[in-house]
């Protein structure tokens, strides 16, 4: 790969990325505002969790694949373009919410708006990179998914706690809006400016895309791409239900850590937002990278099946260390541990990336990517935080029982993700080999 080519190449990694980053600031600072959203609206865990996850999660997945369908066939660039600005006016539109319903109604938008980025980007970056950068080059657009987690944390604890001072504020045009409402404005409308600058982006030439394949309808293209997965169901499995189960952890625990900080180990919600945050951003940030520096490396010794491997290493260690973060009365030991937890769960997301542009044909890739973040957010991100909050106002019916929830959820989610990933490795191995 030149060096001039090589160069723009990541300098298409570095926008996205902050795309990216900034996608999971707007998504994730909801966590920090459980408190005064309740007090304000009324609503219960369940109901906040529905918040986090399933508004979002819904038409950010169910439109991801539609999407996906259009960035194999049109530039891919603009799609992005638009998603970004969407998805930052929905997030301003929720500091506009005066209920449960319209809050929901301006979270599903902020999902429409999400699902244009990461599809159209796994496929844009498979056709910069040659396959022995690929791991890399994916991980790190990946850390943006958990720097931008973790600065959603730092920044928004200290937005939270500056605007909290000035309690209700006056807005021209808008009127009066409390603290939590305008954190929603102080994040979201930045992300305007971003979306221009995806647009100086060149869209690159799609690799191995036959002219007969741009004429097929989207129906047809969708078959053929779930047909492929059908032909191979044993390794497309493991991939997806696998890694999707990583991501229910992670996704549960990033939801309801901070609550279980600020219920059972007395943090306020500015220390809380900032430890998580800074695990986040150091071990989430550094984990993806190492999984996709792993899965390179494990992969240039011919086995293929790198990805795999990263994804039954993550499962091992999230197991001990989602029971033992949650369940443990030291809030030190706590923050330690869910450090690690952060490290493991985020560990194989490079990974699994790279994994499905490896054994998907060129034609297929955003679509076959936009199928693995439908289950990974529909399940991870939509049901992950709710089984919690079920568990925490159903099952145990007290709200100190949280992190009894969240171990309950993990454990649950860890242990068949380790016997599918060993099921599954020759599988995925003999794919990758016949793909190269």
């Amino acid at each position: 790969m030149k060096d001039k080519s090589l160069a723009s190449a990541y300098y298409a990694v570095g926008v996205l990325t902050v795309a990216y980053v900034l996608s999971f600031i707007d998504r994730t600072i909801l966590a920090l505002l459980v408190a005064p959203i309740r007090a304000d609206l009324g609503i219960s865990d369940t109901q906040l969790s529905l918040l986090h996850g399933l508004a979002f999660a819904i038409f950010y997945t169910t439109l991801g694949i539609p999407i996906a369908l259009l960035a194999d066939r049109l530039n891919r660039r603009n799609i992005m373009a638009l998603g970004i600005a969407v998805w930052s006016l929905a997030t301003a539109v929720c500091g506009l919410a005066r209920s449960f319903g319209q809050l929901f109604l301006a979270r599903v938008a902020v999902g429409v708006g999400e699902a244009a980025l990461s599809p159209a980007a796994y496929s844009m970056i498979a056709d910069l990179f040659p396959r022995e950068r690929l791991g890399r080059a994916l991980g790190l657009y990946n850390v943006g998914a958990f720097a931008g987690a973790g600065l959603a944390f730092l920044i928004g604890g200290a937005v939270i706690a500056a605007v909290a001072q000035a309690g209700a504020v006056e807005l021209p045009l808008i009127g009066e809006v409390r603290s939590w409402q305008l954190v929603f404005f102080i994040v979201g409308l930045p992300g305007l400016i971003v979306a221009v600058w995806v647009m100086t982006l060149t869209e690159p030439v799609r690799l191995a895309t036959s002219a007969a394949a741009a004429d097929d309808g989207m129906l047809r293209r969708l078959a053929d791409c779930a047909g492929h997965m059908r032909s191979h169901w044993r390794a497309y499995t493991t991939h997806l239900v696998g890694f999707t189960l990583i991501g229910l952890v992670f996704n549960a625990t990033l939801a309801w850590m901070p609550t279980h900080l600020i219920r059972n180990h007395s943090l306020g919600t500015a220390d809380a937002a900032f430890w998580i945050g800074l695990a986040l951003l150091v071990m989430g940030s550094s984990g993806v990278l190492a999984g996709g520096l792993l899965t390179d490396r494990l992969d240039s010794r011919g086995a293929g099946d790198g990805a795999m491997k990263v994804g039954l290493l993550s499962a091992c260690l999230t197991l001990p260390l989602v029971a033992a973060c949650t369940l443990l009365p030291s809030g030190a030991a706590t923050l330690w541990l869910y450090a690690g937890l952060v490290f493991a769960t985020t560990l194989p997301f490079g990974a699994a990336a790279a994994a499905i542009q490896i054994i998907t044909p060129a034609g297929m890739r955003a679509t076959a990517s936009a199928i693995y973040l439908f289950l990974l957010n529909l399940v991870g991100l939509g049901a992950g935080p709710t089984l919690v909050a079920m568990g925490t106002d159903f099952l145990f019916g007290d709200d100190l029982a949280v992190g009894k929830s969240m171990a309950l959820v993990g454990i649950l989610a860890a242990l068949p993700a380790i016997g599918l990933f060993f099921w599954g490795l020759p599988h995925y191995r003999n794919l990758a080999a016949a793909s190269r």
